[in-house]
């Protein structure tokens, strides 16, 4: 039998939500051995939405993002390594090694080290200047925010939108830098990304489209605004960058395991001989859309720890991992939800609802086939379409 069959020893890097979730899985599934979960940061794990949303506004405090309370941790019998970083990785000796100078031996190990933050180059460390990808992040930018002050963000994504909703609730004089036409608009489209930037003009944010961001100017070793590529600067207090994310594979670099964008698995998650990835880390096949994916949404993230348990403890019976991905964002008074992937779709079709009632569901699809869905303040009547996702349903793009 090989180490995988059935493994006594499986470790997990990535005290995550993934990794918390294959954690969980695998001791729900029976599996009695030794269970090592690695974490980089000193937090137990913690639910990241929240980050740009109710931690950030002050709402909540960090303790309410935690997974799971003492106690559940430590029913689950693990050995938690926390505040520590793994390095690299031996295949052939199955180890694992970490920054504090141990090694961990393992039969199965899984990948759950996610994504952080990407920089501007030549911004590193540099005081005024924030990411939000982590708790510590969010309670740095949240210290610093005060009634008045000056809030320049590069990047309008969800996390870029969701910052500058709470910011300007704070009092924060708001600006958004975005690349695009419209917020959001490379997912939503240009008519829902329209109405994105009227509701944050609305509460008085300063949108600024279609412009990149080429420089974070300072004075007196602080940063003090945004140099934008049509020569204009925005002055600004704090500056938070929010343009996407790398994969953190850099570990792995001398492994052998396949790395392209994320770390490469088939379709059942596997990325090489007892070594399997979950979450925003993991690019797997997507059967349906015959594509190369790699989610970095929070319900995928559970998702994948529940499949890559369930297909260690299966051995030969492990079945490939399928999905309807599943995002929300709160901004304001909008509570958006996405089912799916409609970024690129061919066609958009607001199917109930109206952008003048900012209450909404909008199809996308590409010829004749659902590929997202998206509602905008009808989220029981947004579960009823999944399905069509679900199942590639065909749809009329014309009125019969």
């Amino acid at each position: 039998m090989s180490h995988a069959q059935h493994p006594e020893r499986i470790v997990v890097v990535g005290a995550s939500a993934a990794g918390l979730s294959t954690a969980e899985a695998l001791r729900r599934g029976g599996f009695a051995g030794t269970l090592t979960l690695v974490g980089d940061e000193v937090h137990p794990p913690y639910d990241r939405p929240p980050l740009s949303k109710q931690l950030l506004s002050g709402a909540w405090e960090s303790e309410r993002l935690h997974l799971r309370s003492t106690d559940q941790l430590t029913g689950l019998d693990l050995e938690l390594r926390l505040g520590v970083t793994a390095v690299g990785l031996d295949q052939d000796r199955r180890e694992v090694s970490l920054s504090d100078g141990s090694v961990l031996g393992y039969d199965a190990l899984v990948i759950a080290t996610g994504v952080r933050a990407r920089r501007l180059p030549g911004t590193d460390g540099l005081p005024g200047v924030h990411a939000l990808r982590t708790m510590d992040d969010a309670l740095a930018l949240r210290g610093s925010m005060r009634p008045g002050a000056r809030l320049a963000i590069v990047g309008a994504g969800f996390i870029g939108a969701e910052a500058a909703a709470v910011a300007s609730g704070t009092g924060c004089q708001v600006t958004l830098i975005s690349d695009l036409p419209q917020p959001l608009s490379d997912i939503l489209g240009p008519e829902l990304g329209a109405m994105l930037t009227r509701t944050h003009t609305d509460h008085g944010v300063r949108v600024e489209t279609g412009v990149l961001a080429t420089g974070i100017p300072t004075r007196d070793g602080r940063a003090c605004g945004v140099e934008l590529s049509d020569g204009r600067t925005v002055d600004a207090d704090l500056v938070l960058v929010g343009i996407g994310t790398v994969p953190n594979t850099e570990w792995l670099r001398d492994s052998g395991l396949p790395l392209g964008n994320g770390v490469e698995c088939d379709a059942y998650l596997r990325a090489g001989e007892g070594i399997w990835a979950a979450g925003d880390v993991a690019s797997w096949p997507d059967a349906v859309a015959g594509l190369r994916r790699r989610i970095e949404h929070r319900t995928n993230a559970a998702e994948q720890g529940l499949a890559v348990a369930r297909n260690i403890l299966a051995g030969e019976a492990a079945t490939p991992f399928t999905s309807v991905p599943y995002v929300w964002s709160d901004q304001y008074d909008l509570k958006i939800q996405m089912y799916g992937l409609p970024r690129g779709a061919e066609h958009v079709r607001i199917v109930e609802g109206s952008v003048e009632d900012r209450a909404l569901i909008a199809l996308y699809g590409s010829e004749s086939v659902v590929q997202g869905v998206v509602a905008i303040n009808m989220a029981r009547a947004a579960r009823g379409y999944r399905r069509h996702v679900a199942e590639g349903s065909s749809w009329p793009l014309t009125p019969a």
